[in-house]
This record gives C-alpha cells, structure tokens and sequence, in this order.
C-alpha cells in the first residue's frame, strides 16, 4: 500500500483521539491474570495489542468479545499452559517484554519467539532479573536477545534492573509481582528511560487493586498476597497517537482539537503539547480533551524526551519546519526500537532536504528547505505515521509500505481520509 500526501495550510479539523496502546496490553494482562471477571472496554484493536490477547489466550485465560470490548475471565495467577507452548511475538516488543514476567505464572516451560528484528532487541536485563527472583529463563541463540525459553517459579525476592533499554524490563516484573511467593523488591539502576511507562504500569496495577510501595523510580516492592481483582477497567485516549495530529495544526498552520483524553493522564507523551507551546503554539483545554493552534512562525528548542520516546519522530517533523535550529535529547534508547529511529529519522529526513546531525543521545535539527520524496519506513509504524504528517505541510511525499501503521493505529488513514487530508 502506498499513500502520497498533498500539501494542506490553514486546517481547522477536530479528531476523536483512539485508545491507548500502552494501557491496552497492561489492562489485558492484569485482568487475565486477575480473580474473577473483568471488562475491559474500549480497547485498542491492533496488531500489537491482539498478539497479547491472544498470546493470553494461548496460555489459557478466556476471552469474550462484546461490542464495547472483552469479557476476560481472569485465572487467579494461574495459568494453564499447554506443554511445549511456542509464543510468536513477531515485532511487538512490548508483548514481549510485559509477558516474559507472566509466563512465569504458566506451570510449565514456555518458549517466547518474535520476528528477526525482535531477535535483535536485547532482553537481556530482564532475563538476569527474573532469574534472581525463581526464574529458569535461558536464551535459545544469541546470549542476550529472544527467543528465550520460560521456565522456573515466580518465587520473589530481591532484583536489581538495568532499564537503560528500556522501562518495561520494570513494568514486567510489576505487572506479574503480585503473584510471586514472597514480595518482590526491584532496585533500578541508574539510567532508567521512560519512567512515565511506569506511572501507567502502577496505574492499572491499582485500578486492578494491587499494592506497590515505591521510592521515586529507584526502589519497588509488591508485597505477596496482594492480587488483582476483576473490575470494570476502561481504557483511556492515547496522546502518542494524538501527536499526530497536534502537529499537523503545527505544521500546516491552522487548528486543531483531539477529543477522548484525559488532561490529568500519567502518559508522559502529553508533553508534546508542551513542545508544541514552547515552539510558539497556543494551548488550549477543551472539554475532554486539548487544542493546538499556529500563531506564527516556529521556533526550534531544546528539549529532553526521555519520558516521551514515541513522539520523538512527530516532534523531528515540526522541528524540520521551524525557523531556528532544535536539539531533541534524552533519546539514545530509541535506536532500538522496531528500527534505529535515530538514524532512521536522519537519513528519511536528509531525503526530503532535511538538515539533520545525530549524536549519541540527541538529533539536531537545523532550518533547511525541504522537497517531496519517497519514504520507505521499512516497517515502523511511527516513522510511517510522523512522515505522513510532514507530507501534510510539504506535498508530494509518498509513504510506500504505509499498511504497517496496523501495528498500534489501525484507522490513521482512514481518518485522514474522512477529514479529505488524502
């Protein structure tokens, strides 16, 4: 599939902003593994969120589909795995990490497999985490990197996590440490990336009614006998995926309102808007959700994204257009994404006339005269979807292998369809 984009200016539009990804997988996860019944409404449907249902599933907790979502009958932390059970993941990372944990609950060896980029997605911190806690997780090829093979007993204890990589090495053992034998006290090493992809880890933990005490980022403890209990879990709007659509009052010089938010949401990818503001764009609340509006030229700045690494791309694209130069930091984790966004955002953007320098942790971006072009983004949903935004502002940007947005936002084109944006 292929979309070209033509240029747009002075849009007024209003969007209705689709589920959240990230509390998607959580809320399945902590309600298949719950006590008793729960439903779980409006849920992302996509290709990373149905590899977790149905890798959930696969380990034995029913699903009910219902119009407004499923009806999960939850397994109490037991679950009931077929012997020799083989998990593909293909390349949703975040199935991958958030479920090594849980197969911990499976009474039986699983083996956890994904498609060969996933194979080049370390694991390894979390592999040595679990297997401080009762685990029995080894590699099956390279040291270091799936497929891993789950065996062992969540017994609990204390581990220590390197999660420069990645936040969800945490949120793993989170997520399934109310069902350990003892407690489980997680140390995190410095460095950690992401930290607000914890916030909505614990966020749903409560919902579901587990207990975590905590110190800032640094130190975790589920006490043991704390489990989840099946409740009524709604999932709320997704600003990684509102992102999109704020820049594009940014970049094609108009208006635009994103309804289906929570304005006190502990995503951290709500900073964009902030970005937005600072860059010379007005902000504005509006009744469940916020308004972004162009007010005149586009100053570049400085900012750390740590803890909003899936807006990174998005924030690249509006940087591209202003007028002063930008150095986006905090950011050195995003090269092992579903691809190397770092050098992946460089070079897509020198294609197009971009002026683009990476250095370790950081991309600079300074003003240049941008042209049209074909943008291949070798499967990552993200720089498909942030590219598309651009060609929105600039014309005759053709997106070549556009279907692999499927991966966390299955109607991105559709909806820029209805709104005759393509």
């Amino acid at each position: 599939m292929e979309v070209t984009l033509r240029k747009q200016e002075g849009v007024d539009l209003r969007f209705y902003a689709p589920p959240s990804k990230s509390y998607t997988h959580r809320g399945l996860i902590a309600a298949a593994i719950a006590e008793g019944e729960s439903h779980v409404m409006w849920p992302l449907r996509s290709d990373d969120t149905e590899i977790t249902r149905r890798a959930l599933q696969a380990m034995g907790v029913p699903f009910r589909q219902e119009k407004d979502g499923y009806r999960i009958s939850g397994s109490s932390g037991e679950l009931e795995c077929p012997k020799g059970l083989e998990l593909d993941m293909d390349n949703s990372g975040t199935s991958y990490r958030l479920l090594t944990s849980v197969a911990l609950l499976c009474g039986t060896p699983v083996v956890i497999t994904g498609s060969d980029r996933m194979k080049e997605r370390p694991v390894g911190p979390l592999v040595s985490a679990l297997n401080q806690l009762g685990g029995d997780v080894r590699f099956l090829e390279k040291p270091g990197y799936p497929p891993v093979r789950v065996g062992g007993r969540f017994r609990g204890g204390t581990t220590r996590v390197e999660a420069g990589i990645s936040s969800q090495f945490v949120s793993s053992l989170l997520l399934a440490g109310p069902y350990a034998l003892e407690d489980v006290e997680i140390r995190v090493l410095p460095g950690l990336v992401s930290p607000s992809y914890l916030d909505i880890t614990l966020d749903v933990m409560g919902s579901f009614g587990a207990r975590v005490d905590r110190d800032g980022y640094e130190f975790f403890r589920v006490p043991a006998g704390t489990p989840y209990r099946g409740t009524e879990y709604p999932i709320e709007g997704d600003f990684s995926a509102a992102s999109y659509f704020f820049a594009l009052a940014a970049l094609c010089r108009g208006r635009v309102r994103v309804e289906n938010l929570n304005p006190r949401s502990c995503q951290g990818d709500r900073r964009f808007v902030t970005a937005l503001q600072a860059m010379g764009c007005r902000i504005r609340d509006v009744p469940h959700g916020m308004e972004v509006e162009y007010t005149g030229d586009l100053e570049g700045i400085t900012v750390d994204m740590s803890t909003s690494p899936d807006t990174v791309q998005t924030l690249c694209m509006v940087a591209a257009m202003a007028r002063t130069p930008s150095r986006i930091s905090g950011i050195s984790h995003l090269k092992f994404k579903e691809s190397d966004r770092l050098e992946g955002t460089a070079r897509l953007l020198r294609s197009l006339g971009g002026n683009v320098k990476v250095e370790k942790d950081a991309l600079v971006i300074f003003p240049s005269r941008l042209h049209g072009g074909e943008i291949d983004p070798e499967g990552d949903h993200r720089t498909a979807m942030s590219f598309a935004v651009l060609g929105l502002a600039i014309g005759n940007v053709k997106i070549l292998h556009a279907e692999c947005v499927s991966k966390s936002f299955p109607g991105f084109w559709e909806i820029l369809r209805e709104q005759n944006l393509i």
